[in-house]
């Protein structure tokens, strides 16, 4: 009983890591990408790096998020097919 709540958890973390490493990654590389132009210029907005970020992981959410959808109900799937494991 404890192996499939252990196996249900590693599932959800799982698909949890992979459906938000996309927009998080994103946001990373374009405030990388931005604190490097920044520094070079010695230009300090607060407002470019944030607006450039949201508005990537906006298009990395649009991109991809049949994709994440599809790995989020396939958990959900399987979790309501284990159920009736758990309650016996």
């Amino acid at each position: 009983m404890e192996n499939v709540f252990i196996s249900a958890s590693r599932d959800a973390l799982l698909v949890t890591v992979l459906v938000s490493a996309p927009p998080v990654l994103a946001a990373l590389v374009i405030g990388l990408i931005l604190s490097i132009l920044q520094a070079l210029t010695q230009i300090q907005e607060q407002t470019l790096s944030m607006a450039a970020k949201l508005m990537a992981v906006f298009a990395v959410l649009y991109l991809m998020g049949y994709w994440m959808a599809g790995h989020l109900a396939r958990l959900a799937q399987v979790i309501f097919e284990r159920f009736p494991e758990w309650v016996h």
